[in-house]
C-alpha cells in the first residue's frame, strides 16, 4: 500500500527536555537513558494509518506541524516556551499545527510545573496538549496521532490545502500557504546554554 499523505512535524524545546528519546520511542519502541543533548530539533519518520489512509509522519527542519516540548521537572524549559513557540511562527508554515507536551511525566517527585499550567499555557496560545514520559512510553504514540488526526480533518474540511503530486498529498514545505523559512536549529537556543552542562543520564525521560 503506497503513502497516501506525508505529513512534516518538527519537535522542538531546550536541551535535555527528552526530543531525542519521544522520537526513538515513536519510531522505533525503544528508551535510551543516555543520550546527546540537541540544541534544538530531532529528525525521523514513521508510517501510521489514519481513517484507513496510509501516513507518512516526517520528522524534519522545516514543516507544518511541530511538537513543542518542555521537562515538566525543570521550571526553566517551561519557562522558554514563549521564545520558542515564537520562533516556530516566525520559521514555519502560516497553518502551523502545534501540540505542546510536558514530557517526563514519570518524574512524579521532581515534577516543577503542573499539568494545570501546560493546558493553561497551551489554551493561551491556542495549543494542543498532551503530558508524555519517553521512558514509560505513556502518551507518546497519541502525540503523534493526534496532531495526525488534527492535520487530516484540517485537510478534509478544506483549512489546510494539499498539493498532490504523484497521488500524495503534502501538507507542509511546498503546499500552498507554505512561506520560505529559516532552519529553527539554526537558533542556538541562547536562554538554555546554562543547561548544557547537565549530566545526560536520564535526560530523556
Amino acid at each position: 500500500m503506497s503513502t497516501q499523505y506525508l505529513f512534516k512535524y518538527i519537535i522542538i524545546g531546550d536541551s535535555g527536555v527528552g526530543k531525542s528519546c519521544l522520537l526513538l520511542q515513536f519510531t522505533d519502541k525503544r528508551f535510551e537513558s543516555s543520550h546527546d543533548l540537541t540544541i534544538g530539533v530531532e529528525f525521523g519518520a514513521r508510517m501510521i494509518t489514519i481513517d484507513e489512509k496510509l501516513v507518512k509522519l516526517q520528522v524534519w527542519d522545516t514543516a507544518g506541524q511541530a511538537l513543542l516540548v518542555y521537562d515538566v521537572s525543570r521550571r526553566e524549559t517551561f519557562d522558554h516556551l514563549q521564545s520558542w513557540l515564537e520562533d516556530c511562527s516566525e520559521n514555519s508554515n502560516m497553518n502551523l499545527t502545534i501540540l505542546l507536551i510536558g514530557n517526563k511525566s514519570d518524574l512524579v517527585d521532581k515534577r516543577e510545573v503542573s499539568e494545570a499550567e501546560g493546558q493553561a499555557f497551551a489554551e493561551k496560545h491556542g495549543l494542543m496538549f498532551l503530558e508524555t514520559s519517553a521512558k514509560t512510553s505513556h502518551n507518546v504514540e497519541e502525540a503523534f496521532l493526534k496532531t495526525g488526526r488534527a492535520i487530516y480533518e484540517k485537510i478534509r474540511s478544506g483549512e489546510l490545502d494539499a498539493n498532490v503530486m504523484t497521488g500524495k498529498a503534502m501538507a507542509g514545505p511546498g503546499g500552498p500557504g507554505y512561506r520560505s523559512a529559516g532552519n529553527v536549529s539554526g537558533r542556538n537556543n541562547a536562554n538554555n546554554s546554562n543547561n548544557n552542562n547537565k549530566e545526560n543520564d536520564g535526560c530523556c525521560n
